[in-house]
C-alpha cells in the first residue's frame, strides 16, 4: 500500500508539474516580446483612415489620412512609408501628395499609363516644397509626423489616390490588406482593413456637413523590440550628498568590438572623424556613435542638484553620441512620483500624463521651439539642459534609497535603460551596499549579451 500511495503521489505530482508547463507555455505564448503595449501611453496607435470620397468609371479616389495618436512617439526624417496588398487587380491613375516608389509593369496599357501597377505598393510623402498643385492638407512633410501631446497640428499626414481596376460601390469594393508601416524603420504591427462610418466634413463656411461614401480604417501599434534588437538610450545618475556619479551600464547597447566590427565607433579626437562621419553609412542613416564603455546614440543624465526647507531641484541633461542623427522635436518621458508637485520647469516645455486614473506621476518634456527643440549631432552642441523645482511633500519626500532618482525615463518613445537600483548614490552614513552591488557591471554585462544573442 506505501508503494502504491508513493507511486499515486509521484504521478499527481507529474500532472501538476505538467499542468504548470502548459499554463507557463499559454502566457509565453500569448504574451510574446513583440507584444505592442506602452504602459505609459496604453492608447497609443497610428489609424490609418481611407475616405472614398468619389466614384470614377472603373473604380474611386480616396483620401488617405495616417494620424498619430500616440502621445510622445512620433515619425522622425527620413519619414513613414506605407505599403499594402491589392485584394484583386487593382491600379493607381493618379496620387496627390505623395508617391509609390516604384511603378511596376504596367505593359498591358496601350493609352493612359497608370502611376503604379504593382500588387503590394509602396508610398512614401512628398517633399516640402512640391508644387501647390500636387498638394493636398497635411502632405508634403517628407513623412515626418509629430506627436498627439507635442504638436496635434501636425500630428497628421495625407495623401489622395485614384484607384482603378476597382469596385464602383460600396458592396464591390475590396478592402486592402496585409499593411506595413515603416517609420523609417520597423517597429509597427498593423492590423485589417475594418470598415467604419463614413468621416463627416464641416464646409469651409461651416454651415454644410457632408460626408465619404465609404471608409475604413487600419490601426498600428508600436513594439520597441522590433523596432531594433538593441536599445537605443541610457540613463546616468549622480547627486550632490554623494561624489559617486553612476554612469550607464557597460554595453548597455552594445560593447566596442574594433577586431570583428571595425568602425563600429569612433573617437571624438580622431582624425579621421570627418571622413567616418560622412563614410557609406550615412546615406543609410546607420548610427555611428562616440566610443563609450555603454555604447548608447543618447544619454540622460539626472542629477539631484540642491536640497531647500520647502523644495529641492533636479538637472536633466541629454546628450546625443550619435554623429549621423540630429533629433528635430525631440522629447523625453520621465516617471517619478513627485511629478504631483513640479513648481517650476527652466527652459523645457511640459505636460503631465496620466495614463492611469488617480496617477500624476509621468510627465512629458521636450524643447523650446526655436531654442532648444533641436538636439544636434555629437559635438560640442551635441546636448540640451533643464532644471525641475519640486515642491517637497513631507509625508512621502526621502532621499534614501534612491528615491529621488526616477523610476522610468523614455525617449523619443523608447524606454531607456536605467542602472541597477543598488547601484544608486547612497546617502552619507547609510552603511555600507548590499554586496550585489560590487557585482552590478558584471551583471549588467552579462544581461545584455544575453540580450543581443536573444536577437541575433
Amino acid at each position: 500500500m506505501e508503494s502504491l500511495s508513493l507511486s499515486a503521489s509521484g504521478s499527481i505530482t507529474k500532472l501538476s508539474s505538467f499542468a504548470v508547463l502548459l499554463v507557463v507555455l499559454f502566457f509565453c505564448s500569448s504574451f510574446t516580446s513583440t507584444e505592442a503595449y506602452d504602459a505609459l501611453d496604453p492608447a497609443g496607435n497610428i489609424t490609418i483612415k481611407w475616405d472614398v470620397i468619389s466614384w470614377t468609371p472603373d473604380g474611386y479616389v480616396a483620401t488617405v489620412t495616417m494620424y498619430n495618436f500616440q502621445q510622445y512617439r512620433h515619425i522622425q526624417a527620413p519619414g513613414w512609408t506605407l505599403g499594402w496588398t491589392w485584394a484583386k487587380k487593382e491600379v493607381i491613375w493618379s496620387m496627390m501628395g505623395g508617391q509609390t516608389t516604384e511603378q511596376g509593369d504596367c505593359s498591358r496599357f496601350k493609352g493612359n499609363v497608370p502611376h503604379c501597377c504593382k500588387k503590394d505598393p509602396t508610398v512614401v510623402d512628398l517633399l516640402p516644397g512640391t508644387p501647390y498643385n500636387q498638394q493636398i492638407a497635411n502632405c508634403c512633410k517628407g513623412g515626418v509626423i509629430n506627436s498627439w501631446v507635442q504638436d496635434p497640428a501636425n500630428a497628421a499626414s495625407s495623401f489622395q489616390v485614384s484607384v482603378g481596376a476597382a469596385g464602383t460601390t460600396n458592396k464591390t469594393v475590396k478592402l486592402p490588406k496585409n499593411f506595413t508601416l515603416k517609420a523609417p524603420g520597423p517597429g509597427y504591427t498593423c492590423g485589417p482593413a475594418k470598415i467604419v462610418r463614413p468621416s463627416k466634413y464641416l464646409t469651409a463656411d461651416k454651415r454644410r456637413v457632408t460626408q465619404a461614401l465609404m471608409t475604413w480604417n487600419v490601426t498600428c501599434t508600436y513594439s520597441q523590440f522590433l523596432a531594433q534588437k538593441t536599445p537605443t538610450c541610457c540613463v546616468s545618475l549622480s547627486s550632490f550628498y554623494n561624489d559617486t556619479i553612476v554612469n550607464c551600464p557597460t554595453c548597455t547597447c552594445g560593447c566596442q568590438n574594433n577586431i570583428t566590427e571595425p568602425g563600429s565607433c569612433v573617437n571624438p579626437d580622431s582624425p579621421y572623424l570627418a571622413s567616418a562621419v560622412s563614410g557609406p553609412g550615412k546615406s543609410s542613416n546607420a548610427p555611428l556613435v562616440q566610443c563609450t564603455s555603454h555604447m548608447c546614440p543618447i544619454r540622460v543624465h539626472w542629477h539631484v542638484k540642491l536640497n531647500y526647507k520647502e523644495y529641492w531641484r533636479v538637472k536633466i541633461t541629454i546628450t546625443n553620441f550619435n554623429y549621423r542623427m540630429n533629433y528635430t522635436q525631440w522629447n523625453l518621458v520621465v516617471q517619478h512620483p513627485n511629478f504631483d508637485n513640479l513648481t517650476t520647469l527652466f527652459s523645457f516645455q511640459y505636460k503631465s500624463l496620466t495614463p492611469y486614473a488617480g496617477l500624476n506621476d509621468t510627465a512629458m518634456l521636450w524643447g523650446v521651439k526655436f531654442y532648444n527643440d533641436f538636439l544636434s549631432q555629437a559635438g560640442p552642441y551635441g546636448n540640451v539642459q533643464s532644471e525641475l523645482l519640486f515642491r517637497k511633500d513631507q509625508s512621502t519626500f526621502t532621499f534614501e534609497k534612491g528615491w529621488a532618482f526616477p523610476r522610468r525615463i523614455y525617449f523619443n518613445g523608447d524606454n531607456c535603460v536605467m542602472p541597477p537600483p543598488d547601484a544608486y548614490p547612497w546617502l552619507p552614513n547609510t552603511g555600507s551596499r548590499p554586496l550585489s552591488s560590487l557585482l552590478h557591471s558584471a551583471f549588467t554585462i552579462l544581461s545584455s549579451l544575453v540580450f543581443l544573442l536573444a536577437f541575433a
